[in-house]
């Protein structure tokens, strides 16, 4: 039986694409875990679920094209709520 497990994306463009999605939305992830409002836990767990999530073409190419009139993320970002919460 096979599992239909995705393998999880590269960690360095992850990274980029979190901080660049936070971005967009004003948040700074930096600031965040200074102030005490963001765990390196917390931090690590969002650029995982970026790894696993399906859209990083969407995302990437949303990123590419505009992205910063929205000031919010896609509705099928993987960070969206958390993102949300931080903003």
């Amino acid at each position: 039986m096979k599992d239909n497990v995705l393998p999880l994306g590269e960690p360095e463009l992850h990274f980029w694409l979190t901080r660049s999605v936070a971005r967009v939305m004003q948040v700074d992830l930096s600031a965040a875990m200074a102030r005490g409002l963001l765990s390196a836990q917390d931090y690590a767990a969002m650029v995982t679920r970026c790894r696993a999530c399906p859209h990083v073409t969407h995302c990437a190419a949303w990123l590419g094209h505009g992205a910063m009139e929205h000031g919010k993320p896609l509705d099928a970002c993987a960070n969206r709520d958390i993102l949300e919460l931080l903003q």
